[in-house]
């Protein structure tokens, strides 16, 4: 409902106005105040989308009123309602953004057909509001997914990370955590209803699906224990299983951290807290993980668990055979149990291959034949196991087309004005949104986003030297939703703001 504020000193007047604009608007929600004092007082209640507004009134004017209404509430349109028709009036109206005035005494049709004019612009800005927010929704949403697989698989710069903060509008806090969500196979379609459901429990990020694996960024609530979060959440996230699937459901918990850019920790943590999805519980916690290794360091242990994962993931095979070759022969120097050390070595195989899993690498399943015997068994076995996953890596890797990133690229700079998410790119080309960050910056040495964002920053500087088109329009046609989020990136990255390097250009061309 649109609201109209009628501003006059005298009664009649205010009356003769409302009787008249509710026959004509009866849709209008209609107050009035009887001088320019009332008038802000009334405007900070009841926040009017228009104002008629008497100039002449004892104590305040009008024009005074009208410019501390707009300081407060610059969106409100006003009508100047006045017996003065003076160039002066009209010049201090023009100034204060006045949309129209009316004459004292008015005819009813010259009411009705100025106000008209203006409800019907308010109406449009709306509208247009109304899309640039389901725009903005949706570009969000894909700056969700993508900061999410950014912090996980990748480095996001700084510009990115603290924006995209700001702009999702999440609260975020200064501890958070990673839980990884496994799906049943088939389970895809529960993603929406899984991200409605954290959205109502939590504050936190949710990434992109990848595979029967989902991971979610949870800030800590400082209110409860660590721990009674978790298990609130997971247990939320599992209500949604139905009762045939519900075995295929399982929540990895990785332990709390400080920094976002330390919650690729977490996320390790929490997929290694998966690794045995056949416990008593759907949910289990990384710091409840068992550690076979009895006679090492706990921490160290961790540590070489974390290490297996980058070297998966950035695909150093040799520095990872070395590792586990090293790992055996010092579990053999130690005389540890052969059989738990063959469950050891199965559950980091798992890992190596959830990890290629994600980034769109099949390969089979990591399973030892047979119960080596000894300990020169064991490692033939899993050398040999090894051999196998590389492989797969190497087949995967070498039957993308050669100009695969070209292509990428290419799309990139061509449609850099448009909404272009990891998850997107995965589609058009075939490979999964994890793969293509890595190929990204292995074959470019730049990350994605800054890439888009450099392409969006040269469109931005050419678009300038045209002095009729103003920021806000520029802003949209190189691909942003926010006027203001696009000044900050842009003076991050060349340490002026938008007005003062066109401020720049228009010196240089005078």
């Amino acid at each position: 409902m649109i609201k109209l504020l009628i501003v006059d000193d005298e009664q009649v007047e205010r009356e003769g106005l409302e009787a008249i604009l509710k026959k004509a608007f009866p849709g209008l929600a209609i107050r009035q105040a009887k001088n320019g004092k009332a008038a802000v007082r009334v405007a900070g209640e009841f926040m009017p989308d228009i104002i008629l507004m008497d100039i002449k009134m004892p104590g305040m004017s009008g024009l005074e009123a009208v410019e501390q209404i707009s300081t407060a509430f610059p969106e409100t349109k006003f009508v100047m309602v006045t017996a003065y028709d003076t160039f002066e009036y009209a010049r201090q109206a023009i100034k204060l953004g006045v949309k129209d005035y009316l004459l004292k005494p008015s005819k009813a049709s010259e009411i009705i057909a100025t106000v008209g004019n203006v409800l019907a612009q308010i109406q449009e800005e709306w509208k247009e509001t109304s899309h640039q927010q389901a725009t903005l929704r949706k570009a969000l949403a894909l700056a969700e997914t993508d900061i999410v697989t950014q912090l996980l698989f990748d480095h996001v710069h700084e510009v990115h990370l603290d924006m995209l903060v700001e702009m999702l509008g999440i609260r975020s806090t200064d501890e958070q955590f990673v839980m990884s969500v496994l799906l049943p196979a088939g389970g895809e379609g529960n993603y929406a209803a899984i991200k409605e459901k954290v959205r109502i429990t939590s504050s936190c990020w949710v990434g992109a699906l990848y595979g029967r694996q989902l991971p979610i960024i949870v800030f800590r609530d400082q209110e409860i224990k660590f721990r009674s979060q978790a298990v609130s959440l997971a247990n939320e996230i599992l209500s949604l299983a139905k009762s045939g699937d519900s075995p295929g459901w399982f929540v990895g918990i990785g332990n709390p951290c400080r920094s976002l850019n330390q919650t690729r920790q977490s996320y390790q943590e929490s997929l290694i807290a998966t690794m045995d999805p056949n416990q008593p519980r759907r949910f289990r916690f990384y710091s409840d993980v068992p550690v076979l290794d009895a006679t090492a360091d706990y921490s160290v242990a961790k540590q070489r668990e974390k290490q297996f994962f980058d070297q998966i993931r950035l695909g150093k095979w040799d520095e990872l055979y070395t590792d586990f070759m090293e790992l055996i022969r010092r579990y053999e120097n130690e005389s540890a149990d052969l059989v738990q050390i063959q469950q050891r070595m199965l559950e980091l195989l798992w890992i190596a291959s959830r990890i290629m899993s994600e980034i769109g690498v099949e390969a089979e399943f990591p399973l030892y034949s047979f119960q080596a015997s000894d300990y020169r068994q064991l490692r033939a076995e899993t050398g040999h196991l090894l051999e196998r996953m590389r492989q797969s890596y190497l087949k995967h890797y070498n039957r993308l087309e050669a100009d695969t990133i070209q292509t990428i690229k290419k799309y990139i700079v061509d449609h850099s004005h448009k909404d272009i998410s990891l998850e997107y790119l995965g589609k058009k080309v075939g490979l999964s949104p994890i793969y293509i960050s890595k190929m990204f910056k292995e074959k470019l040495g730049i990350n994605y986003i800054d890439f888009l964002t450099e392409c969006r920053m040269e469109k931005a500087k050419k678009l300038m030297v045209d002095p009729e088109k103003s920021l806000k329009e520029i802003t949209f046609e190189v691909g942003y939703h926010e006027p203001n989020y696009f000044s900050k990136v842009f003076k991050k990255m060349y340490g002026l703001s938008p007005t003062e390097y066109r401020r720049t250009l228009l010196w240089k061309k005078g």
